[in-house]
């Protein structure tokens, strides 16, 4: 089941009543057991909406290691971000001086990241395989595969071992969440950042969800988080959303929709990840990600998804360059985002975790953002990482 993380199942991540309370009981457990010894001093304990706020971020950094003045231990130990993403390559200064150097490097900034953190973070990578790798064998991770490559062979027990794979490595490494499978469409095989990347398993949405459910359960088998992406579809796109503005209006159709139906009817219940791509089918004015029709009325209300929903990075340009940083989270929160993701590679700003949290507090604050709203993200993240990183 994959809400117990574990094999794969006709009805996986099915509960029932007691199963929640449970779950928030676990919760409350959490809770307590994380932040009553660390704020004994009142003086110094946050209130409820900062730490509500803090678990809707996830950040990227630049750095080799977590230790005391780097940029990281402010966002984690002062305004309390609920997820860090990594990277093996730096945008900005067209390195490879950023996160990864090696298996034991990793190793250790990973544990170093949990020590500073009072609830445990979800630490996320890009980990597809094939040409989306962070962990590269010349740094001395083991060789990876394509999702097309897998597709093609379309065997079960290919894909299995692939994934299995990764997900052991992983889990060894101190990351518990991959920012994977892809389950775009092959719609348009020359689309630079989809099928150009062999990103894809397939333009047939049932070998898709075939692959993806495999993935999916070798993942939570070994105690991974899955990501869905990239909602609602990007793989007839033309254009590549980190570059800017991508219309997928006259290119989309609602077959791209059908790996998320089935693994949502599934009972798939970890994180799908929106996309930038706008689509006037679906909203006539704002991109996926910021879209309350597209994330709260076409993924939650007609798809039926209860869990987490994770922004792309907020920072691609094509959100960036169209909007300004306090409207486009608005937007996003609005449309049912529960996590931010600034990845801080295609731009790089130390302080975005204290800019993005000043700016929801001021939007809750005044009335703009409801304080229910920050409260059914907050209970989704901890629902997700009592189910997942506290009972593995």
């Amino acid at each position: 089941m994959i809400t117990n993380q574990g094999a794969a199942s006709s009805n996986y991540g099915r509960s029932d009543y007691p199963a929640r309370m449970r779950t928030s009981l676990l919760v409350a457990l959490l809770i307590s057991l994380f932040f009553a010894p660390a704020y004994a001093d009142t003086s110094r304990q946050p209130d409820s909406l900062s730490i509500k706020i803090g678990q809707m971020l996830m950040i990227g950094f630049r750095g080799m290691d977590a230790r005391d003045g780097s940029s990281i231990e402010t966002d984690i130990r002062k305004w309390g971000i609920g997820g860090v993403v990594l990277f093996d390559y730096d945008v900005q200064s067209a390195t490879p001086v950023r996160n990864i150097e090696s298996p034991e490097q990793l190793r250790q900034l990973t544990s170093e990241l949990q020590q500073l953190s009072r609830i445990p973070l979800f630490i996320a990578i890009d980990q597809e395989g094939g040409r989306v790798c962070r962990l590269k064998p010349s740094r001395g991770f083991p060789p990876t595969v394509s999702a097309a490559y897998l597709g093609r062979l379309d065997n079960a027990d290919s894909t299995r071992e692939a994934a299995g794979s990764t997900a052991a490595l992983l889990k060894s490494l101190g990351v518990n969440m991959n920012f994977a499978p892809d389950v775009d469409l092959n719609v348009n095989p020359n689309n630079p950042v989809i099928g150009k990347l062999d990103r894809s398993f397939s333009a047939d949405p049932a070998v898709v969800a075939r692959q993806a459910r495999i993935l999916v359960d070798a993942f939570h088998l070994r105690g991974v988080i899955t990501t869905l992406k990239h909602f609602p579809g990007h793989g007839s796109s033309t254009t590549d959303t980190h570059k800017g503005f991508t219309d997928v209006t006259s290119t989309w159709s609602k077959e791209e929709l059908e790996p998320y139906r089935k693994l949502i009817r599934q009972g798939y219940d970890n994180p799908v990840m929106t996309a930038h791509v706008f689509n006037s089918h679906i909203d006539s004015l704002y991109p996926a990600t910021l879209s309350k029709a597209a994330v709260s009325g076409l993924l939650r209300d007609d798809l039926g998804f209860g869990g987490v929903v994770i922004s792309d990075d907020m920072q691609m340009k094509a959100i960036a360059d169209r909007y300004g940083l306090e409207e486009a989270i608005r937007l996003a929160i609005d449309a049912g985002i529960d996590i931010l993701l600034f990845g801080n590679n295609v731009s790089y700003d130390p302080d975005i975790a204290e800019k993005t949290t000043g700016i929801i507090r001021r939007l809750v604050e005044a009335g703009i953002i409801p304080a229910e709203r920050i409260d059914a993200s907050y209970r989704r993240i901890m629902d997700l990482k009592t189910r997942t990183i506290v009972s593995h």
